[in-house]
């Protein structure tokens, strides 16, 4: 058939009834449309044609048209294509390369085989705006809870209808041991859309902590106003859950808040969530104050923050232990996940056990190295020196608070403090030296003999080795495998060399051998202040 002896308008009236049935812009269809016919015209005219098609938006009249690109001479390689200046003087005044010269060609017949082929690629097209329009949708949606109707389970994973699509809630996405039979209405948080070959998929998922925050910004109208704030959200799907509350009202209670009239309001999301037991905990800036609430129910008796490790000691009554722990560990590991740190538990009577265990090392410390008693080394222990260090070091007015300690006594204990230590010194050189430490090492500023040792007994026995360590590798620190923190030990962590000393160490060491130039430094530094400053006049601007 051909395009002219059609009725014109039953293209704009099939582009309109595929728009309005797939829900898309009618002119992605007429573009489609256009797509198709061009192609079926070069089969018509030939494969290397610049053929293109225009249907009129108002008539549905479409215009075939032939384009030819001017070119250079030595750049001619599709002759129906392309010309030279000379061949378009001959259609044009004045040609210049790139300028464009087309042409009216008559409509084709549309056979068979063509009208099939054009029918394909309309319909190529339509699936890929449908696809594009219902990712657009989702991907704005994401984060947000959806409403859907069950269709099929297939594999343990229930395929949902969503509306406009196809959503999937997969076996692990699930609360406990939920299922679902076709037709079932089901709400669910939208954890993730991508884009992909066979058209936009939406996971769902039940389990996701943002599915309890969600529902609770539902349910209170303070959270969703913002007048209180979710700040975590730990859970054990389908078992317990702890969120942690905020208000920035004085008069409101954030807790009171969640909890509604007679339980109304967290009522309703324990129904959603299949019984899930939840406590609301008050957040607090004061992490050993937050983690106090978070092992609520249990009482705690002391609280220990390593902030460089991220873990946190926690002390509770003996006939607490259990209950702090909870049934399979669930109390202290969702109270862990509210803090995003690690939690040790012990009971009062393992750390009164502990603290003895340290206090008769740090006296038979005193005792072997000091040549003094036990009694007198207790005293020394009970004042607050941990080490010998501390005793050589100290102001001598700190040791004469000590009962019975005099000046000479307070000099002599110095004194023998200082012998112990030189005497350890000259031996970690000694063993450093049969090591094969060269003296880059012993003449850099920062490192005792005993340090060097350490790094001796490491392989690292030149300034070059010890430039090119990581400041984690002298100082330690901790790694996540597999969703555990790992502990890595440093070579020069016995000394108690933090991460910023360990980086302050290398970088010298770098500078001393030439690797870095401390101009540049400076100019790096001055560069990130401006930035920062910039940066925080920007925000007071905002």
């Amino acid at each position: 058939m051909a395009i002219t002896s059609a009725n014109q308008l039953e293209l704009l009236q099939t582009a309109e009834a595929v728009a309005r049935e797939k829900m898309i812009d009618p002119s992605l269809v007429v573009e489609a449309m256009e797509e198709s016919l061009a192609r079926a015209a070069k089969s018509r005219y030939g494969a290397e044609m610049d053929i293109r098609v225009s249907i009129d938006r108002r008539t549905g009249k479409a215009t075939f048209t032939r384009v030819r690109t001017v070119v250079e001479e030595e750049d001619l390689e599709n002759y129906q294509a392309e010309m030279t200046v000379e061949q378009a003087k001959q259609y044009m005044s004045d040609p210049q390369v790139g300028d464009t010269f087309v042409e009216e060609v008559p409509p084709v017949e549309l056979g068979r085989i063509a009208a099939q082929s054009a029918k394909q690629v309309i319909l190529q097209k339509v699936r890929e705006a449908e696809r594009d329009r219902q990712y657009e949708e989702f991907k704005d949606r994401q984060g947000t809870i959806i409403n859907g109707v069950v269709k099929r389970e297939e594999y343990g994973n229930v395929i949902v209808d969503v509306g406009r699509g196809e959503a999937i809630l997969r076996r692990n996405e699930k609360i406990g041991r939920e299922s679902y039979r076709p037709n079932d209405r089901v709400r669910c948080f939208i954890k993730d859309v991508r884009r992909e070959t066979r058209g936009p998929q939406i996971f769902l998922s039940r389990t996701a902590p943002e599915f309890m925050a969600e529902l609770f910004k539902m349910e209170v109208p303070e959270i969703y106003d913002g007048i209180i704030e979710i700040k975590a959200v730990a859970r054990d799907p389908g078992s317990r859950a702890k969120i942690a509350v905020v208000s920035y009202d004085n008069s409101i209670d954030p807790v009171g808040a969640c909890v509604g009239m007679r339980g109304s309001r967290v009522q309703a999301v324990v129904n959603e969530l299949q019984g899930e037991k939840i406590d609301i905990i008050p957040w607090n800036e004061d992490v050993p104050t937050f983690l106090v609430n978070a092992l609520q129910p249990a009482e705690v008796s002391k609280v220990v923050l390593d902030e460089d490790a991220e873990r946190i000691e926690v002390v509770v009554p003996d006939e607490q232990l259990s209950l702090a722990i909870g049934r399979r560990g669930q109390n202290v590991r969702l109270a862990s996940q509210l803090t995003g740190l690690d939690i040790d538990i012990m009971t009062e009577s393992d750390d009164s056990a502990r603290r003895q265990k340290e206090f008769e090392e740090r006296t038979q410390l005193f005792v072997d190295t000091l040549d003094v008693d036990e009694f007198f080394a207790q005293l020394l222990v009970s004042e607050g020196f941990t080490n010998l260090e501390e005793v050589a070091y100290v102001e001598l007015d700190e040791l004469l608070v000590i009962d019975g300690v005099d000046e000479d006594t307070a000099n002599e204990l110095q004194a023998r403090a200082r012998d112990h230590l030189e005497e350890q010194a000259r031996k970690a050189i000694e063993k450093a030296r049969e090591l094969g430490v060269e003296d880059s090492l012993f003449d850099f500023e920062g490192l005792t003999p005993q340090m060097i040792q350490a790094l001796a007994e490491d392989g690292v026995k030149t300034l070059e080795d010890f430039a090119t360590c990581a400041d984690w590798e002298l100082a330690g620190g901790w790694t996540t495998v597999d969703g555990e923190r790992v502990k890595d030990d440093g070579i020069l962590e016995p000394f108690d060399v933090s991460l910023e000393e360990a980086q302050a160490l290398i970088m010298t060491a770098r500078i001393a051998l030439g690797w870095v130039d401390p101009a540049e430094l400076e100019a790096e530094a001055e560069e990130e202040s401006e930035a920062e400053g910039e940066e925080g006049a920007e925000e007071a601007e905002a």
